[in-house]
């Protein structure tokens, strides 16, 4: 587990979940090495309500959250490798049968419409929905639904990943003219800079 805040530059919630392996600075870090690591990067990315999370770890035996942790993982590095193959192009029907694991896991979804109040809103209620969260491996839902929105709505064309040299995060173009190269230009961008720089100062020495 790690102090360090998560990375959320995906610009779409399934690209930050792969991204919550990286290596910011030189040393690999996985926000959700462990259970209690899954927890915190779930309540950072705003998936799972604080409560809900409070009661997981409190109903939680030992070991439990650290095998939901390892499935997530599993998730990430299955969906990773789908996204790394169709990154860049737009998605067709082939890629339909690929993704038969993740419709697997939304099966299991128990989600339902509520009715609620807004307090201070020109409308008084709502329609929210909610989600039954029986199991401990409901944990894995929200992600699972972060993931089908990102090849149901995001176009692949656009889906990319940072060109810095040592970096694995991933990110959705949405810039005018889809120009994007870096996870941020105060990381990988600020190093691309200061390496073309050093790349002029020692071509003017010759």
């Amino acid at each position: 587990m790690t102090d360090l805040p998560a990375i959320f530059i995906g610009d779409a919630p399934g690209l930050d979940f792969l991204n919550s392996i990286a290596t910011p600075v030189d040393v690999p870090v996985d926000w959700i090495g462990d259970g209690e690591g899954y927890l915190r990067w779930l309540a950072q990315a705003g998936l799972v309500p604080e409560d809900v999370l409070r009661d997981m770890r409190a109903r939680a035996r030992p070991g439990e959250l650290d095998q939901i942790a390892s499935q997530a993982r599993a998730l990430r590095e299955w969906f990773r490798d789908f996204v790394r193959r169709h990154k860049g192009r737009a998605l067709t029907r082939a890629a339909l049968a690929e993704l038969e694991p993740l419709n697997q896991l939304l099966e299991r979804d128990q989600l339902f419409n509520r009715i609620v109040f807004q307090a201070g809103e020109e409308k008084p209620f709502a329609l929210r929905s909610m989600r039954r969260w029986n199991e401990l491996e409901s944990l894995l839902l929200p992600v699972g639904a972060a993931l089908a929105e990102l090849v149901s709505t995001q176009d692949f064309s656009l889906v990319k990943a940072c060109e810095g040299p040592a970096c694995t995060l991933l990110f959705a173009d949405h810039t005018r003219g889809h120009a994007r190269r870096w996870c941020s230009m105060a990381l990988c961008g600020n190093r691309a800079k200061q390496a073309a720089h050093r790349h002029r100062l020692k071509a003017l020495k010759h």
